[in-house]
């Protein structure tokens, strides 16, 4: 499949110059332009690039980190699997990032604080899981 950098480009400005913030709140989950990405990162689809997100953290009116959801179920620690308008969904844990909030384009639904606090716990354990301090040490003795 090849990726469309020129059209993502040219909405990318129109977004960047012409679309304001809308209020968004942590455990909501927005569509969101994520644009068309390199290699292996999400890519959003359709006309807009989109792709929902989970809002994870807001930093302000203006920034926050996301954690994009995927329609393909996935498991292991990479990927926290979660009922979503009575079709399962999976939160893509390894590709967070911080975005502006002018990439938001609907509010499709909020996740209870019980399956928002799952979510954070995963996504902790996939934090120490992946901590390169963390790791046992070498045999030979070398850390």
């Amino acid at each position: 499949m090849e990726k469309d950098f020129f059209r993502w480009h040219e909405l990318k400005m129109k977004i960047h110059d012409s679309y304001k913030a809308p209020l968004f709140r942590e455990r909501e989950i927005w569509w969101c332009s994520l644009g068309a990405n390199i290699g292996i990162e999400s890519d959003g689809k359709n006309l807009f690039f989109e792709r929902p997100v989970l809002i994870f953290r807001k930093f302000n009116s203006e920034m926050f980190w996301a954690l994009p959801l995927t329609s393909t179920l996935k498991s292991g620690f990479f990927y926290f699997e979660f009922p979503l308008q009575g079709k399962n969904r999976s939160i893509i844990l390894s590709q967070m990032r911080v975005l502006s909030a002018r990439r938001l384009i609907r509010r499709i639904s909020k996740v209870s604080d019980h399956v928002f606090l799952s979510v954070e716990n995963a996504f902790s354990r996939l934090i120490q899981k992946t901590d390169p301090f963390r790791s046992p040490r070498v045999p030979n003795g070398n850390k």
